[in-house]
């Protein structure tokens, strides 16, 4: 498949979104811009979460780990499950209930200042990290199979995603996003559906002979019942329900699109059915991988080292130029739908956390103006930590930065829990000590497991314990609440 014909692709599908930016940015201000003016269709926001819970991330990793860890990663998903659950019945309503425009000014009005700035802090550290994470690797696959052809910089191309993502985002923020969401998360999922009966074809396979295969190898297995291993089956479901509360509960991307929805109830809604549909989608996901590694064996291909790569080497090297095309267009969708959301939610937070922009007494205008300048500073902030990875060049670092990202989400779960859970107040200005402390002791706690537990080994319940140790912390500093 030509580097030209991957180009005008990408071109193609950038147009259309600019069209959908065209038509929701008209007359939008900062309401528009932060919360779509509390009129997004539940239905809507619903299914364009789809493609912003997934991210890059999803459509190339997920599909490589399965030759691993099997179809394991099911029981992360069924404890996203539960974990929407609580945030529909738990925190949506506290949210809509103080008319929140950043999820984080909860925490100035139940602790104070230093609690409020250390929670938006926090979001926007490990969103910064995780958001330039994403967009690493899908600008690396696309730079590889690309833009290295046509002897483009990778720092170019890093320049010219985040500037298209800019001038599509600026102006309309969360009301284009949910729109623009929508059209990415059709692609997402076409370009995987598409893929998997391209592959199917090829290998001369109905659907119930794929599913057969896929049931009657070993990648189908998704109980692992060793308790030390990391992917141990209670421990991935009780990992998944928190995943989803910090991830998504606590996180200002994934809440500022609930939050334009028109009432409470549809914000319900949302979440709930996000929730299932997700536990087919990661399925099909799954599938796919299964079959990625099938078909490989099977044609005597090589998987590569790095099993990231399986899904784009076969899709542009093995199965036509088609397939090429789909698969293009799904990693574009990927990668947009990871990076507009994030920078527009950063936006948002530094606007309304750190500089309080809703509470000044300055004009409409130059409200606008500020936000517009804070837009363009993040974009710039992320281009270059986005470099920093490629600079870094070393895939165990990037990994173990991204898992840094993940100890950022601990002190929120320990931070707001304390808020919904106990009638205590804290000694305010101690909470940034405890909110350092907690993701450190955790560290340490899991690079020497298994000598200290026996061989045990700690996955994605780290959150969890991270989170325990900032409630305990809290509790140290904490007083009665006054009347």
């Amino acid at each position: 498949m030509s580097s030209q014909l991957i180009l005008y692709s990408f071109l193609g599908y950038t147009a259309l979104l600019f069209l959908i930016s065209w038509f929701t940015s008209r007359k939008s201000g900062n309401e528009a811009f932060f919360l779509g003016n509390r009129k997004s269709p539940w239905f809507v926001v619903a299914y364009g979460m789809i493609g912003a819970s997934l991210s890059g991330v999803t459509f190339i990793s997920v599909p490589g780990w399965v030759g691993d860890a099997q179809f394991t990663y099911m029981m992360v998903v069924f404890g996203y499950v539960l974990g929407y659950f609580v945030i529909a019945n738990v925190l949506l309503p506290v949210y809509y209930k103080l008319k929140l425009t950043s999820i984080y000014t909860y925490l100035e009005q139940r602790f104070g200042l230093y609690s409020y700035k250390t929670g938006s802090a926090y979001f926007l550290l490990s969103r910064i990290v995780g958001a330039s994470f994403r967009m690493f690797l899908v600008v690396n696959v696309l730079q590889i199979f690309v833009f290295d052809e046509l002897n483009i910089p990778f720092f170019v191309t890093v320049c010219i995603f985040m500037i298209l993502i800019i001038l599509y985002t600026f102006k309309g923020g969360i009301k284009t996003i949910v729109w623009t969401d929508t059209l990415q998360t059709t692609f997402m999922l076409l370009s995987v559906i598409i893929c998997i009966k391209l592959i199917i074809d090829s290998m001369d396979l109905s659907l119930g002979g794929m599913i057969d295969q896929i049931v009657s190898s070993d990648y189908s297995n998704i109980l692992n019942t060793d308790f030390n291993h990391k992917n141990f089956y209670l421990k991935q479901f009780l990992s998944g329900a928190f995943i989803a509360i910090v991830m998504t509960g606590l996180d200002q991307d994934m809440m500022q699109k609930n939050l334009s929805c028109r009432n409470l109830g549809d914000a319900k809604k949302n979440m709930i059915s996000l929730s299932w549909i997700l536990v087919v989608v990661n399925l099909l996901f799954l599938s796919l991988g299964a079959i990625l590694f099938i078909y490989a064996h099977n044609a005597g291909i090589e998987v590569p080292a790095l099993t990231d790569n399986l899904f784009p080497t076969i899709a542009l090297k093995h199965l036509g130029a088609f397939a090429g095309i789909v698969f293009i267009i799904g990693l574009i969708s990927a990668a947009y739908s990871s990076a507009d959301s994030a920078l527009t939610s950063l936006t948002t937070s530094f606007s309304v956390d750190i500089l309080g922009l809703d509470k000044k007494d300055i004009s409409e205008r130059n409200k606008i103006k500020t936000r517009k300048i804070v837009h363009f500073g993040l974009a710039f902030v992320l281009i270059l930590v986005i470099i920093g990875f490629s600079a870094i060049n070393d895939q165990a670092i990037i990994a173990k930065l991204f898992t840094i990202a993940g100890y950022t989400y601990g002190p929120l779960l320990g931070l707001f829990a304390f808020g919904l859970f106990t009638k205590l107040n804290l000694k305010d200005k101690y909470v940034p000590l405890v909110a350092v402390i907690s993701p450190i002791l955790c560290y340490v706690l899991s690079d020497n497991s298994v000598s200290w537990f026996n061989g045990y080994k700690f996955g994605f319940e780290l959150l969890i314990i991270n989170g325990i140790f900032t409630f305990i912390g809290l509790l140290i500093i904490s007083r009665k609440l006054q009347n």
